[in-house]
């Protein structure tokens, strides 16, 4: 049963153009067995989203996503009343001789009340996964606060009561590290680290998502994205900028590299001007290391 289950694990991930080196898998496969949150940590654009897709897709489940920002709070994350439909009801009511009791216990249900994406995981009639993206990006109050709700798998709203969850979500944490994320948070996780790929699995990602690429191309630009990552920029392309790139360049029925391509699609890859013109400085030589050697090679 184990291999099985991990063999579609290793299939749905294929399925969304991960090239699976093991650990990915077992961790997705792990995290489903033991019911534990999976922290996946990694630099921007390697693809740490698309494993909460995969395991929604593994679970035949709903994939509810919330987005960490700076100044998030428990509003956003559990849920609000709908003010609007609230005043217009009591509008609509005017007059009626309705109690106060009453109006209090129709304004305040389950009908004006607003979902959040944590109260919506754990309210769900099914197992969902709670994807909870860029944790690293929100304050650290807020991580205080999540691993309460976390850890007791209730929210209380005043006006309401204490809601116990119908079923437990299935969660995946992602970040990049431009916060340390507490000890707490890190202990009640499995944990995850994917990296920029080797050549190889690049190519094996981009042949997988550009299945019409040259293979001249295709070897080319992992190439030259290899030697790209070697370089102090502030902002190193993933591989989503890599399929973006080759999805660009095939969609010209180009075939190869030649520095004129490079420097007119370089916005495809990076994307902040100090990066492009230092890259332009140093691209005479960042193609030679690619093989990159004549406009026809």
């Amino acid at each position: 049963m184990k291999s099985e289950e991990l063999s579609q694990i290793k299939q749905m991930l294929h399925g969304q153009g991960y090239i699976d080196d093991g650990a990915i898998a077992m961790s997705v496969f792990l995290a489903m067995k033991l019911e534990k949150p999976l922290l996946v940590e990694g630099p921007a654009g390697v693809g740490k989203t698309e494993i909460a897709k995969v395991m929604a897709k593994a679970m035949k489940t709903d994939l509810i996503r919330l987005q960490c920002y700076e100044g998030l709070d428990s509003t956003h994350a559990l849920y609000e009343w709908n003010y609007q439909h609230q005043l217009l009801y009591l509008k609509m009511q005017e007059g009626k001789g309705q109690d106060i009791k009453a109006l209090e216990e129709n304004i305040f249900s389950d009908k004006f009340l607003l979902k959040r994406p944590v109260l919506h995981a754990i309210t769900h009639p099914e197992q969902a996964v709670l994807l909870i993206d860029e944790i690293d990006r929100a304050d650290e109050e807020f991580e205080s606060f999540l691993l309460e709700v976390l850890s007791d798998w209730q929210v209380t709203i005043p006006e309401i009561g204490t809601i116990e969850a119908t079923n437990k979500p299935q969660i995946i944490l992602t970040g990049n590290r431009t916060r340390e994320l507490s000890e707490a948070l890190r202990r009640r996780c499995l944990y995850l680290w994917i990296d920029y790929p080797t050549f190889e699995k690049e190519l094996a990602i981009v042949k997988s998502k550009v299945p019409k690429i040259d293979q001249k191309l295709g070897t080319q630009i992992c190439a030259f994205m290899k030697e790209l990552r070697q370089m102090k920029l502030e902002k190193t392309p993933g591989i989503s900028e890599t399929i973006d790139w080759a999805r660009a360049l095939a969609s010209m029925h180009l075939t190869y590299l030649d520095k004129q391509t490079v420097e007119d699609t370089l916005g495809v890859v990076l994307k902040d001007w100090q990066d492009i013109r230092h890259t332009q400085d140093a691209l005479s030589e960042l193609l030679e290391k690619t093989g990159v050697t004549s406009r026809i090679g």
